[in-house]
């Protein structure tokens, strides 16, 4: 079998598939979360990011190990992530923090925004986006993040009876949320880390101030 270093996919080609592939992974961290006690998603977020960074700094010292991830894992495979950390490790770092600071609503409710707003976004960004307001990211994919977010808040807040007096204003706010941590790049740290903390943090000060805890 051959592990060349063959180009990887353009990013539209591959974007998509990548997209998917990280909805898909968030909704398996969510569902491992909502059914597990908190000392026991704290030891799974700990060994998720053990083993991602693990793995993440072997294959950087073993050439032949990184021919066989990229081979393995091309279509979902930005390329940069050939000689740099994968998204997934900054996830797994990102989870990490959350489960150890933040209550579960705040917790969900940003890896929900990560698992739906960020790609929705993107891939509209894509598809659409025309008008350029920040680095690469456009109005269109940032409304889309908006509505998405908007929406996602909406329907948590009713399911979980939380603020519902208030619902229409906190879910507005929490869409404003979403597509401000969507929107705003953090340095180079990569938005899979940076999404959801910058989401927490602020519906953080959101639930306080409108009395969600």
């Amino acid at each position: 079998m051959n592990f060349g270093q063959s180009p990887l996919k353009t990013r539209k080609d591959l974007h998509l598939a990548r997209k998917l592939w990280h909805a898909l992974g968030v909704f398996t961290i969510i569902g491992l979360y909502i059914y597990s006690s908190r000392p026991q998603a704290l030891r799974l977020a700990v060994l998720g990011a053990f083993l991602a960074l693990t793995i993440d700094f072997l294959r950087h010292q073993w050439p032949g190990l990184n021919r066989i991830m990229i081979h393995l894992f091309r279509p979902v495979m930005r390329q940069q992530e050939q000689t740099g950390y994968a998204g997934i490790s900054y996830l797994m770092v990102g989870v990490l923090v959350l489960v150890a600071l933040f209550p579960q609503p705040i917790v969900l409710l940003s890896l929900l925004f990560l698992a739906i707003a960020d790609p929705l976004a993107s891939y509209v960004g894509l598809l659409y986006g025309k008008d350029k307001i920040l680095g690469s990211k456009s109005l269109q994919g940032t409304m889309a993040a908006f509505l998405a977010c908007t929406l996602i808040s909406v329907i948590f807040f009713y399911w979980n009876n939380l603020m519902l007096e208030r619902l229409m204003v906190v879910s507005f706010l929490a869409g404003l949320i979403g597509a401000l941590a969507e929107l705003v790049p953090i340095g180079r740290l990569d938005d899979n880390f940076t999404f959801p903390l910058v989401s927490a943090v602020l519906l953080w000060l959101l639930f306080f101030v409108f009395g969600g805890f």
